[in-house]
């Protein structure tokens, strides 16, 4: 039998520099850290190579003596908790491990001086050996240097990516710490370039926006909510961007608990719930949320990288960011994060007649037209009747609108003037071109309806069928549907089961009266096979997945593009748009108008 034994030091510290010091980026989080729990007002940060050759971190926190810089070598010896109570932690740093074990695996360089000291004094410890002590000249602070990570421990530096890749990872790394902290000025350099220059007491949406992208300002809302809980009172900030403006990764969510970056699944499962209606599958939200609870509602020790945390009232957590986000959102109802498309725009003046239709999808829809483009240079003989027919059918309609009584209020999407291949309201607004995707918007209305029938606890009205309608579907759908037909009857949507593979439809949602209800049985049994309908975890999961149902109706029961409207039709979708809560994007994260201002307008025929 093998004989139990103690591990000598430096193994311990291989160890639990294991934990901590993963790559570069892991040491850096740490060091940035620790300068930002000494009271740091100002922190510098060099990288040479990602990290890989050398990183340095500087700041003007309290420093540190010599003996308390021996100390702080140690493992587990830390400021942090100086009531050994563990559940109230309230800085970033805490477990006293990071230090030694970044020194164990590195060249490491320990530099600080206290406020009032006359010089500071110098620690180096070479992968473990401690070399050399003595005094150093800086101001008030402290100084980390690291270099030559796992230099001498080729097994480990093997793992390590390439120098760009490291340098990717070290630079989210403080992007996420300096977002946390907009009250502390932060410098990054790598190698002979700046990379950021964050100044000291910026505003939270221009440290976020100045971080993640300069137009998240203008394409977001700000969020400020509390909620009381059993122990003080929680407390969920930030600024979370409207459902138009989206990307096609969730790199760009950053999340906070007590000023703490994490990647935890129940936050960003919360933050997923509450753009469910309103992104499509494959694009995700941008935002930054700070969540500030009391110490004792949150367990951050259940990580060596602390990067993980765990809710003592995990649904309520998660309840309070999704009804928080969708309020949030719900103040940006009536506004689209998409000016028109560059390049869409470009080919009003360069494409023949017959392709603007498609320049006007692309302004919706986001694409990338890479055509070459030509100017338009045609004979006029072109523009006679038949030789016009030829060249492209007319997919432009106006009708005479009614006169607008001169005392009628400025309406923020205009009035209608006519429609664009059966597809596109063009509106006219006091301040500018007004241009809406009719099946868009229209999906939009009919799901807020639905919602809003649900939301008042009341079955949504439905339209008895004169004939009941007999679906033929696997048996295993209508399993599904079968146990789903009490949720779905309090939607407007009546079924049951008829024979083993075959659903009977009695009504359907008033919304949805012309829809045809095979199609529909057919695609939301599709959505109870990505999410379910029962959820034994609460009533919030539940009321998320009939809204993804209800998001499919919606779909079925909208204004379809290649409809002709009538203008007092157009006039009614604009009017009801701008009384409906997030009428500015569609079900799928897609922008239901554009706004040309009469100065782009103007741009377009050379005027400015």
């Amino acid at each position: 039998m093998p004989t139990i034994r103690r591990l000598p030091e430096h193994l311990v510290n291989r160890i639990a520099a294991g934990e901590v010091v993963e790559r570069p980026a892991a040491a850096l989080k740490e060091l940035v850290e620790n300068a930002i729990d000494a009271g740091a007002g100002r922190i510098a940060i060099k990288l040479v190579d990602g990290g890989l050759a050398s990183l340095e971190v500087s700041d003007d926190g309290c420093g540190m003596t010599p003996d308390e810089m021996a100390l702080a070598l140690e493992r587990h010896a830390t400021s942090k908790l100086p009531h050994e109570d563990i559940e109230q932690v309230g800085t970033l740093g805490f477990r006293g491990e990071a230090l030694p074990s970044i020194a164990s695996v590195s060249r490491f360089t320990l530099e600080s001086r206290p406020q009032g000291a006359e010089q500071g004094w110098r620690f180096v410890v070479d992968h473990g050996t401690r070399q050399e002590s003595g005094p150093a000249a800086l101001p008030q602070g402290t100084r980390v240097r690291v270099e030559q990570v796992f230099a001498k421990v080729p097994a480990r530096r093997k793992f390590l990516r390439t120098p760009r890749s490291e340098y990717a990872a070290s630079l989210d790394v403080v992007r996420r710490l300096a977002m946390a902290r907009p009250d502390v000025a932060f410098t990054l350099e790598h190698g002979d370039r700046r990379i950021l220059g964050l100044q000291q007491g910026q505003e939270l949406a221009d440290r976020v926006a100045q971080i993640v992208a300069r137009e998240l300002k203008d394409n977001s809302v700000a969020i400020d909510l509390e909620r009381p809980t059993e122990s003080g009172t929680m407390r969920l900030t930030g600024i979370a961007g409207l459902p138009t403006y989206n990307r096609g990764v969730a790199d760009h969510q950053y999340l906070f608990v007590n000023g703490r970056p994490v990647k935890d699944r129940l936050l960003t499962g919360a933050v997923r719930g509450a753009y469910s209606d309103m992104l499509a599958r494959d694009r995700h939200a941008v935002l930054a949320l700070f969540l500030d609870l009391s110490p004792e509602e949150v367990d951050v020790n259940v990580h060596p990288a602390k990067t993980e945390v765990r809710f003592r009232d995990a649904a309520g957590v998660r309840g309070f960011i999704v009804s928080g986000l969708r309020q949030a959102l719900s103040t940006g109802d009536r506004r689209s994060a998409q000016s028109p498309d560059a390049a869409a725009m470009g080919r009003w003046q360069a494409e023949p007649v017959r392709e603007e239709p498609s320049a006007l999808r692309s302004i919706f829809e986001g694409r990338d037209w890479s055509a070459p483009q030509s100017r338009v240079a045609e004979s006029p003989s072109a523009w006679r009747g038949e030789e016009r027919e030829a060249l492209a059918p007319l997919q432009g309609r106006a009708e005479e609108a009614p006169p607008v009584e001169e005392d009628a209020p400025d309406y923020p999407l205009g009035v209608a003037r006519g429609q664009v291949a059966n597809t596109y309201i063009v509106a006219e607004a006091k301040d500018g071109l007004v241009l809406v995707d009719q099946h868009a918007a229209h999906e939009r209305l009919v799901l807020e309806r639905l919602r809003a029938a649900r939301a008042g606890e009341a079955t949504t009205r439905a339209q008895a069928l004169l004939m009941p309608d007999v679906v033929e579907l696997e048996e295993e759908a209508c399993d599904r549907l079968e146990e789903a037909a009490e949720k779905l009857a309090t939607l407007g949507l009546e079924i049951e089961r008829f024979g083993p593979s075959a659903m009977l439809v009695r009504s359907l949602p008033h919304a949805l009266a012309r829809t045809d209800p095979g199609k529909l049985l057919r695609d939301i049994d599709d959505d109870l096979v990505r999410h379910g309908i029962d959820d034994e975890r609460g009533a919030l999961l539940l009321g998320e997945k009939l809204d993804l149902v209800l998001a499919t109706m919606a779909c079925h029961g909208s204004v379809r593009a290649g409809r002709t409207l009538r203008v007092e039709e157009m006039n009614a979708l604009l009017r009801e748009m701008e009384r409906t809560p997030r009428s500015g994007q569609c079900n799928h994260g897609r922008p239901t108008w554009v706004k040309l201002s009469m100065d782009d307008v103007e741009k377009l025929f050379g005027r400015h």
